[in-house]
């Protein structure tokens, strides 16, 4: 963002540049209960979008600690009893740093793009096991441009990706009952990019070869704006959540972690 430079000298003296100020809002207390995303969430992001730079950033940093980053950590705790009521395996961890809430710093060293800062809120409940495997995992993504939950595998290592493909293969049937459960299909939808023909090693007529082509499996829901807002999206989210169970149960036994 373009700033005006106040460097117009007054008896031979250039002018202080003005101090920045930074905004003065209350965040949530640690362990505040969730009431919902509040409507300046996406509004901070839509700015953040806008303003993306580090001098912005700490003129709003209150506001992001009240309208983004409390909130989530909230909404995180508040998810822990409903994940645990599918699975003990999936981790809804509310601390600041190294929990849960992802880094809302990007990762520039390596990238064209040198914005310093993510324009979303990404949220992963990880496997007990995911950080030492590629695990499947659920994830809460919230942004201006659009809000899902997705579960799954999102770009597996090669080792687990083929687990997934054989036990495809060696339990056909039974990934067709999970993949085509009514449940499961009327909330979820697949995600994620595919190989142009079969991967090596599989039959190009497999039934289920457009599974065998997928480079991630995992499998996206739509979340409303308007469901941000609502104290009781925990509950929301952990029903979804369920129509899921059996996926996510197969595909850890895939890569021969429990469920």
């Amino acid at each position: 963002m373009a700033r005006s430079k106040t460097g117009a000298s007054t008896g031979g003296a250039v002018a202080a540049k003005p101090k920045v100020t930074r905004a003065r809002q209350a965040a949530p207390e640690p362990g505040a209960a969730f009431t919902g995303f509040p409507a300046d969430a996406l509004a901070f992001l839509r700015e953040l979008d806008e303003h993306n730079e580090r001098e912005w950033f700490e003129t709003q940093r209150a506001r992001y600690e009240r309208s983004v980053r409390g909130p989530a950590l909230a909404f995180i705790a508040a998810m822990a009893p409903e994940l645990a009521r599918i699975s003990k395996r999936f981790v809804a961890d509310p601390r600041p740093q190294g929990g849960s809430l992802m880094r809302i710093h990007r990762d520039v060293r390596f990238g064209a793009d040198k914005r310093p800062y993510k324009t979303n809120i990404g949220i992963h409940f990880r496997h007990t096991a995911g950080k030492d495997v590629h695990a499947p995992g659920i994830y809460v993504h919230v942004a201006p441009d659009g809000c899902f939950l997705g579960v799954g595998l999102w770009h597996p290592e090669p080792e687990p990706l083929a687990q997934i493909r054989k036990r495809i293969v060696e339990k056909s049937k039974a990934w067709q009952t999970v993949r085509d459960d009514p449940g499961f299909r009327k909330v979820f939808e697949p995600g994620g990019e595919s190989l142009a023909r079969a991967p090596r090693g599989f039959d190009a007529e497999h039934v289920h070869v457009d599974d065998l082509r997928r480079k991630s499996h995992i499998s996206l829901a739509k979340l409303g704006v308007r469901e941000l807002g609502r104290a009781d999206l925990p509950a929301v989210l952990g029903v979804r959540i369920a129509a899921a169970k059996r996926y996510l149960g197969f595909l850890c036994a895939a890569i021969g972690q429990p469920f």
